[in-house]
């Protein structure tokens, strides 16, 4: 399992680096709109605040252009790079095409069938928006189970988004998610309990340890 950060805000990709648990940093158009800066600045800014994979995605519609967009992406992130490619007729063909050389993903599927489509197509990560599935189609975390079920026994592995709280976290890693990207204020929640501080308080108050 691996937590990664969704956010283009080099401020909070700093603040998750510090937590050491976090693996890699998702971003999409939105997120990079965010920024300060250029998304080629905002990358290789990035890039240096982890060592695990920097997923990109791709804004151009027609197959040409996706294919130079993805390429372009992997010269700026590098042995980093994740494409992140919708899960639309010609997305599925820039795949089987970019995947031969460059890690692809597929973002945005809403059904089991697309994530078998994913597979053979070379994605190494299909990604579900599961809070937004639930909101869509009534339940996320039975699309992920669907999309389990789907892709059991194959080196496909599902990335939960859209995710809302620590609950739905959870949920989705037992429905079958093997990775989760949040954005940074999730990320602490799934981290704290109020139990957990009380417990700490209560140990604080009457226990002794080492002097430093």
């Amino acid at each position: 399992m691996t937590l990664y950060l969704d956010s283009a805000i080099i401020s909070e990709a700093e603040e998750a680096s510090l937590m050491g648990w976090v693996k890699g940093i998702t971003t999409n158009p939105t997120l990079l709109a965010q920024s300060d800066s250029p998304p080629e600045t905002t990358l290789k800014k990035l890039i240096q605040l982890t060592n695990g994979p920097v997923f990109y995605q791709l804004m151009a519609t027609d197959f040409d252009q996706m294919l130079t967009e993805g390429r372009k992406a992997s010269e700026i992130i590098g042995s980093q790079t994740v494409l992140k490619i919708p899960a639309t007729s010609v997305g599925f063909q820039v795949v089987a095409r970019l995947s031969v050389s460059i890690t692809c993903s597929v973002t945005a599927i809403y059904s089991a069938s697309q994530a078998a489509v994913a597979r053979e197509a070379g994605a190494k990560i299909v990604i579900a928006y599961v809070n937004r599935a639930t909101r869509l189609l009534g339940d996320g975390i039975a699309l992920v189970r669907d999309m389990a079920s789907v892709l059991r026994g194959s080196d496909t592995e599902i990335l939960g988004a859209s995710i809302k709280s620590p609950e739905e976290a959870a949920a989705s890693l037992q429905a079958g998610a093997h990775h989760l990207t949040l954005p940074l204020a999730m990320l602490k929640a799934m981290a704290t309990h109020e139990l957990s501080e009380k417990t700490v308080e209560e140990f604080a108050k009457n226990g002794i340890g080492l002097k430093i």
